[in-house]
């Protein structure tokens, strides 16, 4: 009788130390999908803080584009519907959506520049195209820490046995990737002036 109640207090113990590595485990795994996630939000904010800052330039780039080129107004047109759509939208999803076809709109706007030798040496235009650039530089930092951000956590929520536990705990992947649309794959039309005769 004595083996037997050692016996079953030695599966008790041998259940209970098996009992609390795995919730050690989940609860670690778990955690770690927690910190994964937030820094896919947090990274997300601060490119919804770059594409804010270049919303926020857009008005005056058009206006003094406008005012050398006011007869281009289907290209004013795109660019105020883009900029609404991006500030309208509420995801990421919807947000990288509409900041491609304002990437689409702004090419065109900045390529009219060419056709306005005036406008290209106006000072005001100058220093918001320089403004704009930054701005793209920034974002592109941004994007590429957030893109890093969502393949850190898919990677991680898609591991053995982090798969069962984010299955377990409700976690999902994420496939908002900021992929470069389009519009910034399309290589400018530059003309070059012919050679002097």
């Amino acid at each position: 009788m004595k083996s037997g109640v050692l016996a079953l207090i030695v599966v008790l113990i041998v259940l209970l130390v098996a009992a609390l590595g795995f919730g050690s485990t989940y609860v670690s795994r778990r955690n770690q999908m927690v910190t994964l996630n937030e820094t896919v939000k947090s990274d997300w904010a601060q490119v919804d803080v770059v594409l804010q800052r270049r919303a926020d330039l857009i008005p005056n780039l058009v206006e003094t584009v406008k005012g050398f080129a006011a007869q281009e107004q289907t290209v004013f047109d795109d660019i105020a519907k883009a900029r609404s759509a991006l500030l309208g939208a509420q995801t990421p999803a919807s947000k990288i959506a509409a900041n491609g076809q304002l990437d689409g709109a702004l090419g065109r706007l900045l390529a009219l520049a060419e056709n306005y030798p005036q406008l290209k040496s106006n000072e005001n235009f100058l220093r918001l195209q320089d403004e704009l650039a930054g701005t793209e530089n920034r974002i592109a930092v941004e994007r590429k820490r957030y893109d890093d951000a969502i393949q850190a956590y898919n990677t991680y929520i898609a591991l053995f046995p982090n798969n069962i536990v984010a299955s377990l705990s409700g976690f999902q992947r994420n496939d908002a990737y900021f992929a470069a649309s389009e519009a910034s794959r399309a290589v400018p039309k530059v003309q070059f002036p012919g050679p002097n005769r």
